[in-house]
């Protein structure tokens, strides 16, 4: 029978290779023999870009430089390890309580403005006080320029601090310096929260309530902006924020050094009035409202810890629901 479409005769839709005797070779071990002779890969501690390595070259620095002067040096020196990420500008602290709390701990300050015809009051007495002991440069200038440097939305209460972009610490120090005071670790960490006046609020919860830090991840998530400086009360200048360039491997990495890790969600497995862990090394974990904490933090939680509520309400805002907890962790802590 004749082919109609006049193709050659055979299995339809085959194609055959008219090149013979080019067999095509695999590997044959050849990625083993690529392999040989390479050396055991380095512990940890001797791979310089790793954690470890450089913690292990830090210890060094620092036992040297003390053997030849004598001296401690501060936490930041000691890790050897510089902040991660900063923002992109520098920033403006407003409101009086903020600014004044930013110019006791000493934190770098470029420009103070002041509002023409402020109502001076102790608060402003001691914000001026300061900014002209440390040579900070003071600049009056009419409230409705305030209003625009700031943000017609802000509150400033007539003085704004400019300061520099904020320097993240890393997360493993905030840990390392809780251990050294010998201390029980409380961290707070952030999964998913973008408004910086939730981040505001649980700095100031964790200060409060004696935590040791917050962790905020890299990407999509709020950083410490001025929103955040305003809603703290100045509780930023005093309470170490640390930015996780992966927020699962962070978590891993803090479990490593013996903490543990508790997810906050509405569906939680142990009811926060039952929490059994809090007189142990933990970090705290908080899930946005709208998605909560995401699948693989949630896997990486020791527990999942629920806030019993009225069913009247569905849900708590996140940084009432951290500020709850951090609460009960500090009574049980008492308690013992």
């Amino acid at each position: 029978m004749k082919n109609v479409s006049g193709s050659k005769k055979g299995r339809p839709g085959a194609v055959r290779s008219g090149r013979k005797g080019n067999k095509q070779v695999g590997s044959g071990g050849q990625g083993a023999q690529a392999l040989e002779g390479r050396k055991p890969t380095p512990k940890a501690e001797d791979r310089p870009y790793h954690p470890a390595g450089k913690r292990k070259a830090a210890k060094e620095r620092y036992e040297n430089a003390r053997g030849r002067h004598g001296a401690s040096s501060s936490p930041q020196q000691r890790t050897g390890r510089p902040p991660q990420r900063k923002t992109d500008d520098s920033e403006l602290v407003t409101g009086r309580n903020s600014v004044l709390e930013a110019l006791r701990t000493k934190t770098p300050s470029t420009t103070l403005y002041v509002a023409a015809r402020i109502e001076v009051d102790d608060r402003v007495k001691e914000i001026l006080a300061l900014a002209n002991h440390r040579g900070v440069p003071i600049m009056e200038i009419m409230r409705p320029e305030l209003d625009r440097i700031t943000g017609h939305d802000s509150v400033h209460q007539g003085v704004a601090l400019k300061v520099p972009a904020y320097e993240y610490a890393v997360a493993e120090d905030l840990v390392e310096r809780a251990f050294a005071k010998d201390e029980v670790p409380l961290v707070v960490a952030l999964d998913g929260i973008t408004d910086p006046r939730n981040l505001g609020a649980i700095i100031r919860s964790t200060a409060a309530f004696g935590g040791h830090g917050v962790i905020v991840p890299q990407r999509r998530s709020v950083g410490v902006t001025a929103s955040a400086w305003k809603t703290s009360a100045g509780a930023a200048a005093r309470t170490p924020v640390a930015m996780a360039p992966n927020l699962t491997q962070t978590l891993k990495s803090l479990k490593s050094m013996g903490l543990f890790v508790l997810g906050l969600d509405g569906d939680g497995d142990v009811e926060l009035d039952g929490l059994e862990l809090a007189d142990r090394p933990i970090v705290i974990v908080v899930g946005s409202e709208g998605k909560g904490l995401s699948r693989l933090v949630t896997e990486t939680c020791d527990a999942i810890v629920s806030i019993p509520i009225s069913s009247a309400t569905e849900s708590l805002n996140a940084g009432i629901a951290a500020s709850v907890t951090l609460w009960e962790v500090a009574r049980r802590r008492r308690a013992e």
